[in-house]
């Protein structure tokens, strides 16, 4: 963004209500091809909430004159400017993290995340994360989102799920992502190994929510919001395991992980919602010692293997996958092994 950006709005070139000067400017920004033509240049996008920060920020002016009070009443006033600072720097700092890139241009980036790897700086979590790591790749290609030059994280991964993930590099495709997400207008594909065999395919919908004995962990319960999940079987390795496919009809806090538990087929490796086979149920020890290797697989065996969606400014059709990582692989080759 070419700093400072201006938008002067006369007041009587707009059919709208003498009114609170947030939600004047509001409306009018949405009526308006200059303004709306001058962000779009620009990569920036005015919500209301934007809006009242700008204005207690003293960046609004009315006649010239800075006003800090989102409801001022406009009244007997002519023009209304908008002035965008810079961008503030980020909190967290910049960080050489290896990134594995599988698309990038300046609105967005699609990578593979790898396991072990935090999202956002967290106070278990200050350094090393994902957000770090962006920082340092896309640098001044940051332009700003919510006046602060940071990546948009419009969704997440478990820190102990990899694949594929996308980031906002610009406030208005990060806006756009969170309308495609927020409308399930893309396809999210996962694999994961879960303990025994489901049934070849189906569809679970229930409802995730905080769970009321554990505020570290979600839960089917009534009292949260619906989710639904639907899955199928691509490979048995029996007695003990079997891969499938899910594919996300919402996007509900560690809804997979939720979802299969409450089917009675946790995901392999998963310490917070897994429901592991006991080794004391086989009798042949080659089964029990499999299990026993099993567990000890250090993270949930979940994996983000497509993520295909219309790019949220050109609107081109994007679809990127992630194979299954080496320990994935390793796990497999474990469970197939019958010797």
């Amino acid at each position: 963004m070419i700093n400072p950006v201006k938008i002067s709005l006369s007041i009587k070139d707009f059919d709208i209500p003498y009114d609170r000067l947030d939600v004047w400017v509001t409306e009018a920004i949405k009526v308006s091809s200059f303004a709306k033509q001058e962000l779009n240049n620009n990569n920036l996008f005015l919500s209301r909430s934007r809006i009242k920060k700008l204005i207690e920020g003293k960046n609004i002016y009315i006649d010239g004159i800075e006003v800090k009070d989102p409801s001022f009443k406009i009244n007997n006033s002519e023009v209304i400017t908008i002035q965008f600072p810079p961008a503030d720097n980020p909190i967290p700092l910049p960080e050489k993290i290896d990134l594995e890139i599988l698309y990038e241009d300046k609105y967005i980036i699609i990578l593979n995340k790898q396991a072990g790897i935090v999202v956002h700086p967290a106070p278990g979590s200050p350094n090393g994360t994902l957000v770090n790591a962006l920082l340092y790749h896309c640098g001044k290609s940051l332009e700003g989102i919510g006046g602060v030059k940071r990546p948009g994280i419009v969704h997440r991964l478990d820190k102990n799920t990899s694949g594929v993930m996308v980031v906002a590099k610009t406030e208005t495709a990060h806006v756009n992502l969170c309308k495609t997400f927020s409308n399930h207008d893309l396809d999210r594909r996962y694999n994961a190994i879960v303990w025994g065999h489901p049934t070849n395919l189906g569809v679970i919908e229930k409802p995730i929510g905080r769970s009321s004995f554990n505020r570290k962990k979600m839960a089917v319960s009534p009292r949260g919001k619906m989710a639904k999940t639907k899955w199928k079987v691509l490979d048995v390795y029996a007695p003990l395991a079997s891969l499938i496919e899910c594919k996300l009809e919402t996007g509900k806090t560690h809804q997979i992980r939720v979802h299969l538990s409450y089917m009675g087929h946790s995901v392999i490796g998963d310490d917070l919602y897994g429901k592991s086979l006991s080794e004391n149920r086989y009798r042949n020890s080659f089964y029990r010692e499999k299990v026993q290797q099993i567990k000890s697989f250090n993270r949930q065996a979940l994996h983000a293997t497509k993520l295909s969606f219309n790019h949220p400014i050109t609107k081109k059709y994007i679809e990127c996958i992630s194979p299954l990582p080496k320990d994935i692989n390793q796990l497999i080759e474990i469970l197939k092994n019958k010797y």
